[in-house]
């Protein structure tokens, strides 16, 4: 079996988005020939913690863990906020206090590429011996923080032959929230110039959507392959609540991604129609923004707005099962239009229709409509929005146990097991 070690920092018990893709790619590479080493930090600072994903390490895995210095506790200290901008969710500028303004600035210009930069050095020395004493000649690094592609650049430095494979989960500064850094002049500058040199130097660059990839062949990445995220099982059956029409969202949401035209077209039909605004749950499971909140409590929303805060990854399937409507937003940004969330995988899995939101021509678009998973709308469709969701509400008091008619062979193209199988082919020819 051959040996490939992944650079990650995120790993159970971290919760969230960014800990799933290696995590579940790790769970299936030892049935492709491949033995996975994978070093993590020894002491992190993790934004969200799920202890329910550590049950998905395969006990094939070799874990290797190094300290870590980061100026998260000392920066959370002085700004709360700080704990929401290490995940990339920023406030919108006016409502930037001081404090978020400074700690914004410092995290952009003083910290390149970011906070975990301190992890660089040490872990080169630790990883240069690890690799030569368990003779591995493939590596992975998987950001963000892309301050762990700069290991990896200098790992190939050391060891020319070495394999490098850099998995962007998200871009660098192509990423929407980037120009929210306020950088200098000369931290833009210093941002591209490490950006260039990871992708040129790189063996192979993964980018999990298209649109990034072909932006990375632009940045000068040699080789580019598209590897999106996923989900494990399809048609997970879970009972249907017949009292209440349930329109969920999983995951975080701040005011950048805020879609405030569904709030008016959920507005509109519940002033319209007084059996929806009597049946409607409008679900939140993970971190609602309170400025978002308000923007919902404001369309006269309030009393069908349930907030559930964070929960397990198991509670969020099991949630987004049961719903009737599952909703995903992107930044009204054209910028964003390779951004694929996660949890679009896993919603395509359930068979429930998708409302998706977002910047036209988007990669999320592109694969609702290969899937037909669901409808997707730019931030100005209100009436379209309006009409899809009575649409659904309609079929559902005829039938709450209806399902969405997906494209089960195209769904399946984006089943875990099958992107594993896919990465070791392509490590393969490397």
């Amino acid at each position: 079996m051959k040996k490939i070690l992944i650079i990650t920092y995120y790993w159970p018990p971290a919760g969230g988005p960014g800990v799933q893709r290696w995590l579940k790619f790790t769970k299936y590479l030892p049935e492709f020939g491949y033995e996975p080493h994978v070093y993590i930090p020894e002491n992190p600072s993790y934004p969200i913690i799920d202890e329910t994903l550590a049950k998905d390490i395969n006990p094939k895995v070799k874990i290797v863990k190094n300290k870590i210095w980061e100026p998260y506790q000392l920066a959370e200290k002085l700004n709360p906020k700080n704990k929401a901008y290490k995940s990339g969710h920023f406030e919108k500028k006016e409502s930037q206090s001081f404090m978020s303004k400074l700690s914004v600035f410092i995290r952009g210009n003083f910290f390149i590429p970011d906070a975990r930069k301190f992890w660089i050095n040490p872990s080169i020395e630790f990883i240069q011996d690890y690799i030569q004493k368990e003779n591995i000649d493939t590596i992975v690094t998987s950001g963000p923080p892309h301050s762990l592609h700069l290991i990896g650049l200098g790992l190939k430095k050391l060891n020319p032959k070495l394999r490098w494979i850099a998995d962007f989960r998200d871009p660098w500064t192509q990423i929407s929230y980037h120009k929210e850094l306020k950088l200098t002049t000369w931290a833009a500058k210093k941002h591209k110039d490490l950006e260039h040199e990871v992708m040129s130097k790189a063996n192979l660059v993964l980018a999990t959507s298209y649109t990034d990839g072909d932006n990375f062949k632009k940045i000068g990445a040699k080789r580019v392959e598209v590897i999106t995220n996923g989900f494990e099982e399809v048609k997970q059956e879970t009972e249907k609540d017949k009292e209440y029409f349930h329109i969920t969202y999983s995951g975080g949401l701040e005011m950048l991604r805020n879609p405030l035209s569904l709030w008016k077209a959920i507005n509109d039909l519940s002033k319209s129609n007084s059996s929806f605004k009597n049946d409607l749950k409008l679900n939140f499971y993970g971190s609602l923004a309170d400025d978002v909140k308000q923007t919902i409590v404001d369309e006269g929303l309030n009393s069908n707005l349930v907030v559930h805060g964070y929960v397990s990854h198991q509670e969020s399937l099991d949630a987004i099962n049961k719903a009737n409507v599952l909703l995903l937003t992107n930044f009204d940004n054209v910028a964003s239009k390779g951004i694929i969330p996660g949890k679009l995988f896993e919603y395509m899995a359930t068979g429930n229709p998708i409302l998706a939101v977002g910047p036209n021509e988007a990669d999320v678009e592109k694969i609702l409509l290969k899937t037909k998973a669901g409808e997707y709308f730019n931030h100005q469709e209100v009436e379209k929005i309006k009409s899809t969701i009575l649409n659904i509400y309609n079929q559902w008091l005829v039938n709450p146990k209806s399902k969405f008619m997906t494209n089960e062979k195209e769904v399946q193209q984006f089943n875990r097991k099958n992107l594993t199988k896919k990465l070791a082919e392509i490590i393969h020819t490397i």
